[in-house]
């Protein structure tokens, strides 16, 4: 793509384009047949996640909606329940996987202003051991949540809590990575607590498609037969998991500068009257704008060529395709807009 072709794009660090470097390793990768577990790529892959997150297994799959469904249904059977926040992607943006394909009741519980969910809820929402209740298997959080970060002493804590009421834990991290660098921790440090967690290769970290799910060895063999079932089997995906490899090779780090761009971004942007800007804490923040103002602001930006999810909510989303100099058009553009709107 051209400079003149270039759009600016904020709607969700999964628009990614992977790099000329990237679609070369893709292109030289060695495959096979991953049904037979015969891809050396995505071996390599699942076994570099593993030991990079300090688990013993991994399982790659097409997306982290499929490896958090594919833990759901692994943690839990059928008429059991998990724990969730009402925020959570596992339960607001998955078309009810959990339920419709493996019979498991979420609980939803209230997220807190942070994205927590309060430890005295989680422990409230336990089900007594009795015939009538769904019985409760698995708490998920998800870190980062709406670009929110679980703090290492909350997830301590409500891991905790969870495995001394006999409850399994999952961890849908997304952007996990975003979590760990923020916090200036290691990917282990920030996993802490879990027994699975699913990492999504295809957002910030630039991959074009994936997710890892990694965990014990012993639930990574059941999950096979689970993502087999759910269509997820692939055949020569080791083109891909070489893009997801060279992800967490190389861009885990740089996931600092969306977090300044991010901040950046904002700080421009609260300098518009009509605007009410969040303060991000990753490479996520929310602004309300005026009603009257979200349709043609809408057309402005397409005419500046920057995209982004207008609405009285909107949420902005840098990555690694976002520069600084694109942060600092697009605080121009805005601001252009509104000194010329009236309501």
């Amino acid at each position: 793509m051209s400079k003149m072709d270039k759009w600016i794009d904020l709607r969700s660090d999964t628009v990614t384009q992977p790099s000329d470097a990237m679609r070369a390793v893709m292109a030289a990768a060695e495959v096979g047949d991953d049904v037979y577990a015969d891809d050396p790529s995505v071996n390599r892959l699942q076994e570099y996640a593993a030991e990079l997150f300090g688990f013993e297994a991994g399982l790659f799959a097409p997306s982290g909606t499929q490896t958090n469904l594919i833990a759901l249904m692994t943690h839990c059977g059928r008429g059991d329940e998990y724990l969730v926040g009402q925020e959570a992607h596992t339960y607001k943006y998955e078309g009810g996987g959990a339920a419709v394909l493996g019979s498991i009741q979420p609980q939803p519980i209230a997220n807190q202003p942070d994205g927590s969910i309060a430890l005295g809820d989680i422990e409230a929402y336990i089900k007594p051991d009795d015939m009538h209740f769904a019985r409760t298997r698995l708490l998920a959080l998800e870190n980062t949540i709406g670009g929110r970060v679980l703090g290492q002493d909350y997830v301590a804590a409500a891991t905790a809590l969870a495995h001394g009421k006999g409850l399994a834990t999952h961890l849908d991290g997304a952007r996990i990575c975003n979590a760990a660098v923020k916090q200036g921790i290691s990917l282990r440090a920030a996993v802490a607590g879990f027994d699975t967690v699913s990492v999504c290769l295809s957002k910030g970290l630039g991959a074009p498609v994936g997710s890892v799910l990694l965990g014990p060895k012993a639930f990574i063999e059941q999950g096979k037969r689970w993502r087999k079932m759910l269509g997820g089997g692939m055949r020569q995906a080791g083109i891909i998991a070489a893009a997801g490899q060279y992800a967490l090779e190389n861009n885990v780090q740089r996931l600092a500068d969306d977090h300044d761009n991010a901040a950046e971004l904002a700080r421009g942007l609260s300098r518009i009257e009509q605007l009410k800007v969040g303060t991000p804490q990753t490479n996520i923040f929310w602004m309300d704008i005026p009603v009257a103002a979200c349709e043609p602001l809408r057309q402005a930006l397409a005419r500046e060529r920057i995209r982004a999810s207008i609405g009285p909510k909107t949420r902005l989303v840098t990555h690694l395709d976002v520069s600084a100099a694109d942060v600092a058009r697009t605080v121009e553009v805005f601001t252009a807009f509104f000194a010329g709107w009236r309501a």
